[in-house]
């Protein structure tokens, strides 16, 4: 996902969407362990994409209480 669509999310659309790909996240890797993930390499798209959408939920955060 791209920084700028994220951005574009409202607060409660990224809550959902941080949660989903947790999830998302947490049943790769399972496939994973049990050797049935054919694209290993999603992982790390996966956390990449959780940690963006972390860092502009922070931002927006911060941007409300300076506000």
């Amino acid at each position: 996902m791209k920084t700028k669509e994220i951005q574009e999310l409202s607060a409660s659309e990224l809550e959902k969407k941080i949660r989903d790909t947790r999830d998302e996240l947490l049943q790769m890797r399972m496939k994973k362990q049990t050797g049935q993930l054919e694209k290993s390499h999603m992982l790390q798209e996966l956390k990449r994409d959780v940690a963006r959408m972390e860092t502009i939920r922070r931002q927006k955060s911060t941007a409300e209480q300076n506000a």
